[in-house]
C-alpha cells in the first residue's frame, strides 16, 4: 500500500513517514507547481494533515492562516484526488466540533459554536466534496515525543511548576502518536470510512492527566495555572486549551481496532521512556 501524505513535516506527518513503508510525501512545492494530481496518482491513499498549528494567539492574520491551510489545502486536495482518481482520501479533521459537557461519538448530533468549531465544519465539508473513498479523522490531543501538546508541557512539570488548569475538571480526549499511525493504518487496510474519532476510549479530567504526568516525571503537581493567565497569553486561542471535550472512538473499536495505549499512565510511561 503506498501513501501519500501531506503535512509530512508536522509532528503526526513526520511520525508517518517512519511508520508506512511506501509513502510520497506531499510538499508545499507540490501545491505550488500545479503538480499535486500527478505526484498523488502514484499513491492507492492519501492522508491529508496539512494545516496550522492552533495553539497559538489568534490575531486577524493568524486566524486567516488558520482558514487557508486548511480549507483551500484540502480543497485543493481533494481537486487533486478527484483527478487522479486516488481510491481513498483520509482527511484530517478535530473533536473542536462536538460540545463541552456532553459525552460524544461519531452519532453525536450537536455541534459546537464558534471560530473553532465553525472552521472544523467548513474543513470537513471541503473533505466531503470527494468522489472517492473518504475518511474524516476527528483527532484529539495528540500526546508523544518530539512535539505536539507534550512537548509544551514537559519543561514547567519538569521544573516542578507544573499543575492543572484551574479546577482541573475540563475532560480531555487524548490518543497516543503510536496508536494514531495503526488506527490510519487499520482505516486504510479495513476500508473503514465516515467520521473516525482519533480518541483513546478512556478520556481523562485535566486533573487525573497532571497527576499521570507529574508521577510519571517523579515531580510535584500543585500549582494551578490560572484560566485568566491562559487568556492573557494566547487570548481566544485558550478556549482550546479550557474546553472540555468527552468524545469517544465508538466507530473504530466497533470496527474491531484495538488501542495499544487505552489508559492515560501507561501511555506516558512509554513515550517518556518509562
Amino acid at each position: 500500500m503506498k501513501v501519500a501524505i501531506t503535512g509530512s513535516t508536522g509532528f503526526i506527518g513526520s511520525y508517518l513517514l517512519s511508520y508506512f513503508k511506501d509513502v510520497i510525501p506531499v510538499t508545499r512545492e507540490d501545491f505550488q507547481t500545479g503538480g499535486l494530481a500527478l505526484k498523488i496518482s502514484k499513491a492507492d491513499a492519501v492522508i491529508n494533515l496539512a494545516g496550522r498549528p492552533i495553539i497559538r494567539r489568534w490575531t486577524k492574520s493568524y486566524r486567516d492562516e488558520l482558514v487557508s491551510s486548511r480549507i483551500e489545502t484540502t480543497r485543493q486536495v481533494v481537486k487533486a484526488v478527484n483527478e487522479a482518481g486516488t481510491r481513498h482520501l483520509i482527511s484530517a479533521s478535530a473533536i473542536g466540533i462536538y460540545p463541552d459537557n456532553m459525552p460524544c461519538d461519531e452519532t453525536c448530533p450537536e455541534k459546537d459554536n464558534g471560530f473553532l468549531a465553525d472552521l472544523t465544519a467548513k474543513w470537513e465539508d471541503e473533505a466531503a466534496k470527494c468522489k472517492y473513498k473518504l475518511t474524516i479523522v476527528r483527532f484529539g490531543v495528540v500526546l508523544g515525543q518530539g512535539g505536539g501538546a507534550l512537548a509544551k508541557m514537559l519543561t514547567p512539570f519538569r521544573l516542578g511548576i507544573g499543575g492543572p488548569i484551574g479546577r482541573g475538571d475540563m475532560i480531555m480526549s487524548w490518543i497516543a502518536l503510536g496508536d494514531v499511525a495503526r488506527l490510519l493504518k487499520f482505516i486504510i487496510n479495513s476500508g473503514l470510512t465516515g467520521p473516525v474519532n482519533a480518541v483513546s476510549p478512556n478520556p481523562v479530567t485535566n486533573r487525573e492527566f497532571t497527576r499521570a504526568l507529574a508521577e510519571t516525571l517523579h515531580r510535584p503537581a500543585l500549582i494551578p495555572v490560572p484560566v485568566f493567565a491562559l487568556k492573557l497569553l494566547f487570548g481566544q486561542a485558550a478556549a482550546v486549551l479550557t474546553a472540555s471535550k468527552e468524545v469517544y472512538p465508538k466507530r473504530a473499536l466497533e470496527a474491531g481496532f484495538r488501542f495499544e495505549f487505552p489508559e492515560i499512565r501507561p501511555a506516558l510511561e512509554y513515550i517518556l521512556g518509562n
